[in-house]
């Protein structure tokens, strides 16, 4: 099917997580069509173990609903059968990445997962272990509720953008905090609070522009 699309050239071909490891390290692929399920391990696995320098496009059984369980920041994924217009479509995406990138935002779920590089490794994430993100210019830090503090390659208000308002709130230009993580609300000066959040001890100020968002959406 992909040499139906002269802009696809196959570089390579694995049938274990092993030897694809060993391919994309050797070849470099600009993107890799990666299956789920593979023979005793999984794609998820394969990610964890390489630098995740390429994009991903999943080929998989799985429905749309499971894939929306686990979701990774994959270019696109293709159910199997593979229809050919849809592999058409994604390839498409490849050559246009700004539009791409675009189409594939969307508000995540509190279960949802993504697959981040973190510290330099590349691992899955799941957004209800976020406990609060500190902004560090295009840069945030990521501190989970078992106490991991990662840093991100992701901007501030791109999270801001995605995650559930339900359950994540900005109380500063530079914190974005889970409303399920916190412990108590503590008033401040000049109308600012503290927010103290599970397991760790220093609070968060809320300063008093983003104290009165938060008020107005719980009121």
């Amino acid at each position: 099917m992909l040499a139906e699309h002269p802009e696809i050239k196959v570089i390579g071909e694995a049938d274990s997580v092993r030897r694809a490891a060993e391919l994309i390290r050797d070849s470099k692929p600009d993107v890799v069509f990666l299956d789920i399920q593979m023979p005793g391990e999984s794609g998820f696995d394969l990610l964890d173990r390489v630098e995740a320098a390429f994009k991903v496009i999943f080929v998989t059984a799985y429905d749309a609903y499971a894939i929306r369980a686990f979701e990774v920041n994959a270019l696109d994924y293709l159910l199997k059968p593979i229809n050919p217009a849809r592999l058409a479509r994604a390839i498409e995406r490849l050559s246009s990445s700004d539009n791409a990138s675009r189409e594939g935002v969307r508000k995540l779920e509190y279960e949802d997962r993504l697959f981040l590089t973190m510290d330099e490794r590349s691992r899955f994430l799941k957004i209800s272990s976020i406990e609060v993100i500190c902004g560090a210019g295009d840069y945030s830090e990521i501190i989970t509720v078992d106490g991991q503090k990662s840093l991100v390659l992701k901007s501030l208000r791109e999270w801001e953008e995605r995650l559930p308002e339900r359950y994540f709130s900005r109380i500063h230009r530079s914190t974005i905090v889970n409303l399920e993580y916190i412990e108590r609300i503590e008033k401040w000066f000049n109308q600012s609070y503290r927010i103290y959040l599970r397991k760790i001890e220093e609070p968060f100020v809320m300063s008093r522009r983003y104290s009165a968002k938060l008020k107005s959406r719980f009121s």
